[in-house]
Protein backbone atom coordinates (compact mmCIF):
# COMPACT_ATOMS: atom_id res chain seq x y z
CA UNK A 1 0.00 0.00 0.00
CA UNK A 2 2.75 2.27 0.84
CA UNK A 3 4.34 1.69 -2.78
CA UNK A 4 1.19 2.32 -4.53
CA UNK A 5 0.75 5.50 -2.40
CA UNK A 6 4.47 7.15 -3.11
CA UNK A 7 3.38 6.09 -7.04
CA UNK A 8 0.27 8.46 -6.65
CA UNK A 9 2.48 11.01 -4.66
CA UNK A 10 5.22 11.43 -7.63
CA UNK A 11 2.59 11.27 -10.30
CA UNK A 12 1.09 14.86 -8.41
CA UNK A 13 4.63 16.07 -8.01
CA UNK A 14 5.32 15.48 -11.75
CA UNK A 15 2.52 17.15 -12.62
CA UNK A 16 3.43 20.26 -10.64
CA UNK A 17 6.54 20.55 -12.20
CA UNK A 18 5.23 19.76 -15.58
CA UNK A 19 3.29 23.00 -14.77
CA UNK A 20 5.70 24.97 -14.12
CA UNK A 21 6.94 24.64 -17.67
CA UNK A 22 3.53 25.74 -18.50
CA UNK A 23 4.47 29.07 -16.74
CA UNK A 24 7.62 29.52 -18.11
CA UNK A 25 5.48 29.38 -21.57
CA UNK A 26 3.06 31.62 -20.55
CA UNK A 27 5.31 34.37 -19.36
CA UNK A 28 6.84 34.47 -23.14
CA UNK A 29 3.87 34.42 -24.68
CA UNK A 30 2.77 37.52 -22.81
CA UNK A 31 6.28 38.79 -23.68
CA UNK A 32 6.23 38.10 -27.37
CA UNK A 33 2.32 39.99 -27.60
CA UNK A 34 3.38 42.88 -25.83
CA UNK A 35 6.65 43.45 -27.47
CA UNK A 36 4.83 42.97 -30.97
CA UNK A 37 1.61 45.18 -29.70
CA UNK A 38 3.72 48.26 -28.07
CA UNK A 39 7.34 47.82 -29.68
CA UNK A 40 6.05 46.70 -33.30
CA UNK A 41 2.66 48.01 -33.12
CA UNK A 42 1.13 44.69 -34.80
CA UNK A 43 -0.36 42.70 -31.91
CA UNK A 44 -1.00 39.10 -32.49
CA UNK A 45 -4.45 37.64 -32.86
CA UNK A 46 -3.17 34.29 -30.64
CA UNK A 47 -1.43 35.60 -27.95
CA UNK A 48 -4.75 36.18 -25.90
CA UNK A 49 -5.99 32.34 -26.64
CA UNK A 50 -2.72 30.83 -25.83
CA UNK A 51 -2.25 32.87 -22.53
CA UNK A 52 -6.03 31.54 -21.53
CA UNK A 53 -4.80 27.96 -22.30
CA UNK A 54 -1.89 27.83 -20.55
CA UNK A 55 -3.78 29.50 -17.36
CA UNK A 56 -6.39 26.57 -17.60
CA UNK A 57 -2.87 23.96 -18.05
CA UNK A 58 -1.43 25.86 -15.27
CA UNK A 59 -4.04 25.20 -12.97
CA UNK A 60 -5.28 21.91 -14.09
CA UNK A 61 -2.09 20.36 -13.70
CA UNK A 62 -1.22 22.32 -10.05
CA UNK A 63 -4.81 20.80 -8.61
CA UNK A 64 -3.06 17.43 -7.58
CA UNK A 65 0.59 19.04 -6.79
CA UNK A 66 -1.09 21.16 -4.40
CA UNK A 67 -3.49 18.60 -2.89
CA UNK A 68 0.01 16.25 -2.19
CA UNK A 69 1.52 19.32 -1.05
CA UNK A 70 -1.69 19.76 1.44
CA UNK A 71 -1.33 23.39 -0.24
CA UNK A 72 -5.67 23.90 -0.37
CA UNK A 73 -7.31 26.05 1.62
CA UNK A 74 -8.73 24.69 4.86
CA UNK A 75 -10.92 26.33 7.45
CA UNK A 76 -9.08 26.26 10.74
CA UNK A 77 -10.92 27.57 12.98
CA UNK A 78 -11.90 24.22 14.80
CA UNK A 79 -9.91 21.65 12.17
CA UNK A 80 -6.79 22.58 13.73
CA UNK A 81 -7.65 22.18 17.52
CA UNK A 82 -8.94 17.99 16.50
CA UNK A 83 -6.89 15.67 17.22
CA UNK A 84 -5.19 13.45 14.26
CA UNK A 85 -8.50 10.69 14.81
CA UNK A 86 -10.27 14.24 14.67
CA UNK A 87 -8.43 15.47 11.89
CA UNK A 88 -8.68 11.91 9.86
CA UNK A 89 -12.73 11.49 10.61
CA UNK A 90 -13.73 15.19 8.92
CA UNK A 91 -11.16 14.89 5.83
CA UNK A 92 -13.16 10.98 5.18
CA UNK A 93 -16.42 12.69 5.77
CA UNK A 94 -15.95 15.45 3.55
CA UNK A 95 -13.91 13.37 1.02
CA UNK A 96 -17.18 11.44 1.02
CA UNK A 97 -19.39 13.92 0.94
CA UNK A 98 -18.10 16.68 -0.74
CA UNK A 99 -14.69 15.85 -2.31
CA UNK A 100 -15.71 12.37 -4.54
CA UNK A 101 -19.27 13.39 -5.82
CA UNK A 102 -17.83 16.62 -6.50
CA UNK A 103 -14.99 15.24 -8.43
CA UNK A 104 -17.04 12.62 -10.53
CA UNK A 105 -19.75 14.96 -11.77
CA UNK A 106 -16.62 17.69 -13.05
CA UNK A 107 -14.88 14.49 -14.78
CA UNK A 108 -18.07 12.90 -16.23
CA UNK A 109 -18.63 16.87 -17.57
CA UNK A 110 -15.46 17.99 -18.45
CA UNK A 111 -15.31 13.89 -19.83
CA UNK A 112 -17.85 14.90 -21.99
CA UNK A 113 -17.52 18.11 -23.51
CA UNK A 114 -13.74 16.70 -24.51
CA UNK A 115 -15.84 13.98 -26.72
CA UNK A 116 -18.14 16.46 -27.99
CA UNK A 117 -14.86 18.75 -28.96
CA UNK A 118 -13.51 15.40 -30.67
CA UNK A 119 -17.07 14.80 -32.39
CA UNK A 120 -17.84 18.26 -33.70
CA UNK A 121 -13.87 19.14 -34.42
CA UNK A 122 -15.24 22.10 -31.96
CA UNK A 123 -12.63 25.57 -32.03
CA UNK A 124 -12.21 27.82 -29.47
CA UNK A 125 -13.60 31.08 -30.54
CA UNK A 126 -12.39 34.36 -28.48
CA UNK A 127 -10.24 35.24 -30.71
CA UNK A 128 -9.32 34.97 -34.94
CA UNK A 129 -7.30 32.07 -34.40
CA UNK A 130 -9.39 29.64 -33.78
CA UNK A 131 -7.34 26.77 -32.67
CA UNK A 132 -9.23 23.73 -31.36
CA UNK A 133 -10.60 23.02 -28.76
CA UNK A 134 -9.62 19.25 -27.96
CA UNK A 135 -5.98 19.54 -26.75
CA UNK A 136 -7.22 21.90 -23.63
CA UNK A 137 -10.45 19.98 -23.03
CA UNK A 138 -8.46 16.53 -22.76
CA UNK A 139 -5.73 18.87 -19.95
CA UNK A 140 -8.85 19.65 -18.06
CA UNK A 141 -10.23 15.87 -17.96
CA UNK A 142 -6.47 14.66 -17.15
CA UNK A 143 -6.31 17.55 -14.54
CA UNK A 144 -9.13 16.22 -12.87
CA UNK A 145 -8.10 12.32 -12.87
CA UNK A 146 -5.12 13.29 -11.53
CA UNK A 147 -6.55 15.12 -8.83
CA UNK A 148 -9.40 12.28 -8.24
CA UNK A 149 -5.81 10.10 -7.91
CA UNK A 150 -4.57 12.15 -5.15
CA UNK A 151 -7.79 12.55 -3.79
CA UNK A 152 -8.19 8.98 -3.13
CA UNK A 153 -4.69 8.45 -2.01
CA UNK A 154 -5.39 11.40 0.97
CA UNK A 155 -8.34 9.21 1.63
CA UNK A 156 -6.88 6.06 2.20
CA UNK A 157 -4.37 7.34 4.63
CA UNK A 158 -7.02 9.51 6.61
CA UNK A 159 -8.67 5.76 6.65
CA UNK A 160 -5.30 4.55 8.30
CA UNK A 161 -5.67 7.85 10.74
CA UNK A 162 -8.63 6.61 12.04
CA UNK A 163 -8.12 3.23 12.01
CA UNK A 164 -4.59 2.83 13.81
CA UNK A 165 -4.05 6.84 14.75
CA UNK A 166 -0.75 7.32 12.96
CA UNK A 167 -0.37 8.82 9.29
CA UNK A 168 1.02 6.40 6.11
CA UNK A 169 3.77 8.41 4.77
Amino acid sequence: MKKILKVIDSVSTWSGLVARWGCLGLVLVLCVEVMMRYVFDNPTIWAHEMSMMLGVFIVCMGWSFVHVRRGHVRVDVFYSRLSPRGRGIVDVACFLVFFLPLLLVLIYAAGRMAWEAYIFNEVLMTSYWYPPALPIRLVVVLGLCLFLLQGIAEFVRDVYVVAKGVRID
